[in-house]
C-alpha cells in the first residue's frame, strides 16, 4: 500500500506530504544472500535468529545445492536502511556453521532494460505475411474504422489498452522525484495489469505542470486508449486532474492512489468488521490524513455506510473536501476517542501512540515504509485489529477495475463500480485474512466480473457481456 497524504491534526509536521522523515529510508532495502550452511539441524534456525536480531525480515528461501556436507541456499532479506543491512551482514558473518558467499541486489537486476517489451501479435516472416499486417493490405482496414470507428475496437488493439501516466510529483513514499524516475513504478503496473488479466498496458510520462496543460496533453492522447489509470499524481492536484481528464474523454480515467487504495482499504474494513463481529453500519469511522488516498477513503466508506465520517487533515482544501461530502472534520485526539474504526494515512510514523488506542478499536495504519502505530502495539494497547500497509496492496484491485471496464467499454468509473470491487475482495478472504491473496487469478476474476455487472447496472457500460463472462471469465480482448 502506498502512503500518499498529509499530517493528522490541523497543524503542519516538519515533513512533506508523502515522504519519510529524516533518517528514515522511504523504501526496504532488499538484497539476496548466498549462504553455505553446514548440513546439519539447527543451521537455517541460527541464520533466521541472526538476521531476526538485527531487526531484518526474511523473504524466500531457495536452495541452491545439496551435499553430504554443505548446502547453499539463496535467502531474501530486507532491512529498513543501509545501515540495519550491515548489521545483518554482520551477524551472518559472524555464525559458526555458515558462509557468507555472495550478496546481490536481485531488485535491480530484474529492472535491466526495463521490464516491459512490445512483441508483435502476428509476426511478419514473409511479403504476403508484410502485406496483410501492412501495406497494402492495412489500408482496407482503414478505410472500414474510417467508415465505422466502433470497429476499432474490433480491428486494433485500442480497447484492450490502457495508459498508465504519471508526473512523479508523489512516488511511493519518496515523493517528488521526477517522472522519469518513477518510470520504474508504472512498468511495474503495466507488468501487473498484463500478467494478471491480459490488458496491454503502455507507461506515458508527462512533465509536472499546471492541471489544465496536464488535462490537454491526456485528453490528446487519449483515442490511443481504452482506459487511463493515473499514478503518483500529488495533491491537491489529483483533485483536479481527474475529474477534468474524465470530462474531456469518453473512457475511463481512474487515479489509483485515490481510488485504487479506497476500494482496497475498504475490501479490508469490511473483512475486519467481519472477523471482529461488527457490522458496518454500526461502526464510527475517522479518516487520519485528508490527502489523495485519505480523502477518497473517506467518500467511499460515507457511500457505503451512509453516514459522516470524522477526518483530520493538514491543509484547509482537505477539510474543505471532507465536509462537503458529508464527513466532519475534529482535531486528531478527539477523532481517536470517538471512533471505532481508525484508518491513518498521514505518511507520520508513531503519530498514533500505544494510550490512544481505545480498547475493541479497528487500527488501520497503512503508512509505508513505517505505520502511524506497529500493529502489535496497537493489538497490546487493546485494539480488536490493527493492521499496516503491508497488509492491504492496490494490485487488488486495479487489475480487475479496468479488466471490467475494459470488457463493458465503460464510459467511466463511479462509485457502485468501486463498492462492488471492494465487495468483491472481501469475499475472497479465507480464514483470518483480512484480504486475499494479492496474486491469486480468481480474486481479479471475480473483481472484474463483479466490476462488469456494475458499469451494466449502474448505465456507465456501452456493451453487456454474455453470461458465460460471469460464469467462466475470460478477457474479451486480448
Amino acid at each position: 500500500m502506498r502512503d500518499i497524504s498529509e499530517a493528522g491534526p490541523r497543524t503542519a509536521f516538519p515533513t512533506e506530504a508523502g515522504q519519510a522523515p529524516a533518517g528514515v529510508s522511504p523504501y526496504r532495502i532488499q538484497r539476496t544472500l548466498r549462504l553455505r550452511n553446514q548440513n546439519r539441524p539447527g543451521v537455517l534456525g541460527e541464520v533466521a535468529t541472526a538476521i531476526g536480531s538485527v531487526g531484518g525480515n526474511l523473504g524466500d528461501i531457495r536452495t541452491v545445492e545439496r551435499g553430504s556436507l554443505h548446502k547453499v541456499r539463496d535467502i531474501d532479506v530486507s532491512t529498513t536502511d543501509l545501515v540495519m543491512l550491515e548489521r545483518v551482514l554482520a551477524a551472518v558473518r559472524a555464525l559458526p556453521h555458515t558462509e557468507l558467499l555472495d550478496v546481490r541486489d536481485e531488485v535491480l537486476r530484474v529492472h535491466l532494460g526495463g521490464k516491459l517489451k512490445v512483441s508483435p501479435r502476428y509476426p511478419v516472416r514473409s511479403v504476403a505475411d508484410l502485406r496483410h499486417v501492412y501495406t497494402p493490405g492495412v489500408a482496407e482496414v482503414c478505410r472500414l474504422i474510417q467508415a465505422d470507428p466502433a470497429v476499432a475496437d474490433r480491428y486494433t488493439g485500442i480497447a484492450n489498452a490502457v495508459a498508465v501516466v504519471t508526473d512523479g510529483t508523489a512516488v511511493l513514499g519518496l515523493g517528488n522525484i521526477g517522472p522519469v524516475a518513477g518510470m520504474p513504478v508504472i512498468e511495474g503496473k503495466c507488468a501487473l495489469l498484463s500478467q494478471m488479466v491480459g490488458i496491454d498496458a503502455y507507461p506515458l510520462l508527462v512533465e509536472p505542470g499546471p492541471p489544465g496543460e496536464i488535462v490537454a496533453a491526456l485528453a490528446r492522447l487519449a483515442p490511443s486508449f481504452g482506459a487511463i489509470q493515473l499514478e503518483d499524481f500529488a495533491a491537491p492536484h489529483c483533485f483536479e486532474i481527474t475529474p477534468r481528464l474524465q470530462e474531456r474523454v469518453s473512457i475511463p480515467v481512474m487515479h489509483d492512489d485515490q481510488h485504487g487504495t479506497a476500494t482496497v482499504v475498504l475490501a479490508a474494513v469490511l473483512r475486519a468488521a467481519e472477523l471482529t463481529g461488527r457490522k458496518m453500519a454500526d461502526l464510527t469511522a475517522g479518516v487520519v490524513g485528508l490527502g489523495a488516498a485519505g480523502s477518497a477513503i473517506a467518500q467511499l466508506l460515507m457511500h457505503h455506510q451512509g453516514r459522516p465520517v470524522y477526518g483530520t487533515g493538514r491543509t484547509a482544501d482537505s477539510i474543505e473536501r471532507l465536509e462537503a461530502g458529508g464527513g466532519i472534520a475534529v482535531e486528531l485526539d478527539e477523532l481517536l476517542r470517538r471512533s471505532d474504526l481508525v484508518i491513518a494515512a498521514t505518511a507520520q510514523p508513531g503519530l498514533i501512540r500505544p494510550e490512544q488506542v481505545r480498547p475493541g478499536q479497528i487500527i488501520f495504519a497503512i503508512s509505508n515504509p513505517l505505520p502511524e502505530i506497529e500493529p502489535e502495539a496497537a493489538m497490546e494497547a487493546g485494539a480488536a485489529l490493527a493492521v499496516d500497509g503491508s497488509v492491504v496492496n492496490n494490485l487488488l484491485g486495479f487489475p480487475g477495475l479496468f479488466r471490467g471496464a475494459l470488457d463493458t467499454r465503460a464510459r467511466r468509473f463511479n462509485t457502485e463500480i468501486y463498492l462492488a470491487a471492494a465487495l468483491a475482495i472481501s469475499s475472497r478472504a479465507e480464514h483470518d485474512e483480512v484480504v486475499p491473496d494479492s496474486l491469486d487469478p480468481a480474486v481479479h476474476r471475480a473483481v472484474a466480473r463483479a466490476v462488469a455487472r456494475a458499469a451494466v447496472s449502474s448505465g456507465v457500460a456501452r456493451v453487456e457481456p454474455s453470461p458465460e463472462y460471469f460464469e467462466d471469465w475470460t478477457p474479451s480482448v486480448g
